[in-house]
């Protein structure tokens, strides 16, 4: 069996609202005394279409808040005036927009900067054998818990695995398994899917299942492992295997020392990208590319 190494990672889906199945850096504060008096404009910062009291918000979060970058002491705002040597800045300050658009207090705003930039929101995710696509050399390690019966897993999974192909040579998308208890086939489904595994097939398991998420039962499940080539017999001896169930649960053993409770919970080097807070659609590819420019330098 090969091992992968732990991968450090340095730097996780859709709108608050029932965005996941559930089962039931340097960044800081600036030092006092920052200003957060008037309305701040940014050069490369579109605040046109925020609200008076957007901006004010917004121009107190980029003045009060300091540069995502250990070394460059002072706050947003005057980071991205004077070109600091912090390419996470004007991101920074955009993302802050965004927010504060997207109709989020400032609490709520700020607390999106620090789980993005924050250096403790960083965790260490063993990737030890879980099946991937793309190389291990990649500088991003993209890593996602799921079911296979929760319907925004499947909802988020192509827009995952195509990043392995829109950033060729610089993703890894990993695939870890979180059968939830609430859902009648989650512990079927990822016992398939291991078992497929085995025989070198899980990926097209993995998507035989989403695209039939409406029919899991056994019977179905065998059908799609018959359609993708697998001998029935050894699959259907997988199954029962000790080290099948070993296998889902270290997943979700380790899924739990994160404190996940509910799929997908997606971590991009290390950082979650939580789905509360994020969209996949509009956040997702802005955080890829910042990860390969920091990754760069």
């Amino acid at each position: 069996m090969h091992f992968l190494r732990a991968i450090p990672l340095f730097v996780a889906f859709f709108a608050s609202n029932q965005s996941t199945c559930r089962s039931s850096a340097g960044a800081g504060q600036a030092p006092a005394g920052a200003s957060t008096d008037g309305e701040v404009s940014l050069p490369g910062v579109d605040v046109g279409s925020l609200t008076s009291r957007e901006k004010r918000d917004w121009s107190g979060l980029v003045s009060e808040l300091l540069a995502p970058c250990p070394n460059v002491p002072v706050n947003i705002a005057q980071c991205v005036r004077e070109g600091r040597n912090c390419v996470a800045c004007m991101p920074a300050a955009k993302l802050l927009a965004k927010q504060v658009r997207s109709g989020r207090s400032r609490s709520q705003a700020e607390d999106a900067f620090f789980s993005r930039f924050a250096a403790d929101r960083v965790r260490t995710i063993d990737v030890d054998d879980s099946p991937a696509k793309g190389p291990a050399s990649a500088p991003i390690t993209v890593v996602e818990w799921a079911d296979f019966e929760c319907p925004h897993c499947r909802h988020a999974s192509p827009a995952l695995e195509k990043l392995v192909d829109d950033y060729p040579g610089k993703v890894r998308f990993v695939f870890k398994l979180y059968p939830l208890p609430g859902h009648a086939h989650g512990d079927s489904t990822a016992r398939a899917v291991v078992a497929a595994m085995n025989q070198g097939k899980f990926w097209e398991m993995h998507h035989a299942l989403f695209e039939h998420q409406n029919a899991l039962e056994p019977r179905d499940v065998e059908k799609y492992a018959k359609e993708i080539g697998l001998d029935l017999k050894k699959y259907k001896a997988d199954l029962e295997l000790e080290a099948t169930v070993d296998r889902i649960a270290r997943d979700r053993k380790q899924a739990e020392k994160l404190g996940i409770t509910g799929t997908p919970t997606v971590y991009i080097n290390g950082r979650e990208f939580n789905f509360g807070k994020f969209d996949l659609n509009d956040d997702l590819p802005e955080w890829i590319k910042l990860e390969i420019e920091l990754a760069a330098k």
